[in-house]
């Protein structure tokens, strides 16, 4: 992971930088609707001042519109960065497919077609989101549940724990996947190098072959779709009882006159604000694992040069 890291700052640093900056500003606003959702529905009641509730929703609204102006800076950028990527990476193998000495897998038509047309998109549209994205979420989750837990630390400590073992069944299942998804793109390679060098002397032996790698692609595919929506369906359920749990704990608390109406509402956005982070998280993970499978074999293809 370091290596390839290495690789996305050598080539993409200086574009990174405004990312960054844009990823910790969309973050760092990240907890300021759920503070104005709280003071304006505990504002609500008989005694309710219409100016102070005015001026709540401005400033709500203001918030949301500045975000969201942040947003698109930073999902425009990290689109153009991962676009021009793209393009580099496939100058790059198309270059060295005329070089004097043509690398081994480039050499055939097939494996070069697979490289410049799927996984070098994959691979190049990921650097534009590399630091960016697990940066914003990452930062999200911090804000989000920083806030909750100071003006609840139960609710706060709660939402940690809701949090945890979704890191922990994501990092014990990934892996499977990550091998599924190496040995389907290997499989593909191969058929799809079958089906260019088909020999018509021997059309019915190669046409067989390749429909045994299409079997296998499958097979492949079928494990793969188990292991995810094993872990979709653990994220659904946890996600599931951390509402019961908010709003369990809340009441209990309001019993107690330890928390209020406008703490517990906003606690339940807060467990839907971090269920996206959250989830964008985990599959920037899956993609990080998959993306990672497919830039060793394109390393393995040719050495790209860091010139």
């Amino acid at each position: 992971m370091l290596n390839f890291y290495k690789r996305i700052w050598l080539h993409t640093g200086k574009a990174q930088i405004l990312l960054i900056v844009l990823s910790l500003a969309v973050a760092a606003l990240a907890a300021a609707p759920l503070r104005f959702q709280k003071d304006i529905i505990n504002s609500l009641g008989p005694d309710l001042d219409v100016e102070t509730l005015t001026l709540l929703c401005l400033g709500y609204l203001g918030v949301i519109v500045i975000s969201n102006i942040f947003k698109f800076l930073l999902n425009y950028r990290s689109s153009i960065l991962g676009e021009a990527t793209i393009r580099m990476i496939r100058q790059r193998i198309y270059g060295a497919r005329h070089q004097e000495v043509v690398p081994e897998q480039l050499d055939d038509m097939g494996t070069l077609t697979t490289i410049i047309a799927a996984e070098s998109e994959e691979v190049g549209r990921f650097a534009g989101t590399a630091i960016a994205n697990p940066l914003l979420q990452v930062g999200t989750l911090v804000s989000v549940i920083s806030y909750i837990a100071s003006t609840q630390p139960y609710l706060g400590l709660f939402l940690v724990a809701i949090v945890v073992p979704q890191a922990v069944i994501v990092l014990l299942l990934q892996e499977k996947v990550n091998r599924r998804v190496k040995e389907r793109t290997l499989i593909l390679r191969g058929a799809t190098s079958a089906i260019s060098e088909e020999d018509i002397a021997q059309i019915k032996e190669a046409q067989q072959a390749v429909m045994d790698d299409f079997d296998k692609i499958y097979s492949t595919r079928r494990g793969i779709f188990r292991l995810k929506l094993s872990m979709k369906f653990a994220m659904n359920l946890l996600n599931g009882i951390g509402l019961v749990g908010i709003l369990m704990i809340g009441g209990l608390l309001m019993m107690e006159g330890r928390s209020d109406i406008g703490t517990v509402v906003a606690s339940i956005a807060a467990l839907e604000r971090i269920s996206d982070p959250w989830r964008q998280l985990l599959n920037f993970y899956k993609e990080l694992s998959a993306v990672r499978v497919k830039f060793d074999l394109i390393l393995g293809a040719q050495a790209v040069s860091d010139k």
